[in-house]
């Protein structure tokens, strides 16, 4: 979501998303912005950025996710 959409859907938390991630989200989060720049630099399109860049996050939180989990059930 965009920092936009959590504002609006946030109205009574003050500051940004970022002040309220988990770990998972804030590492995934400056990971896109590395691949971001990486694909900027590259000469993609926003709008071709945004679909890998989607995707990409949605794979990362899926991992960071499913490694938490597992760290519980050992």
């Amino acid at each position: 979501m965009t920092a936009k959409q959590w504002r609006e859907k946030n109205p009574d938390k003050k500051g940004n998303m970022r002040d309220y991630a988990n770990i998972n989200e804030l590492i995934c989060l400056s990971n896109m912005e590395n691949i971001n720049a990486v694909l900027i630099e590259d000469g993609l399109p926003q709008s071709e950025r945004l679909l890998k860049l989607n995707n990409i996050a949605i794979h990362q939180m899926l991992i960071l996710e499913n490694q938490k989990e597992s760290l519980y059930l050992k």
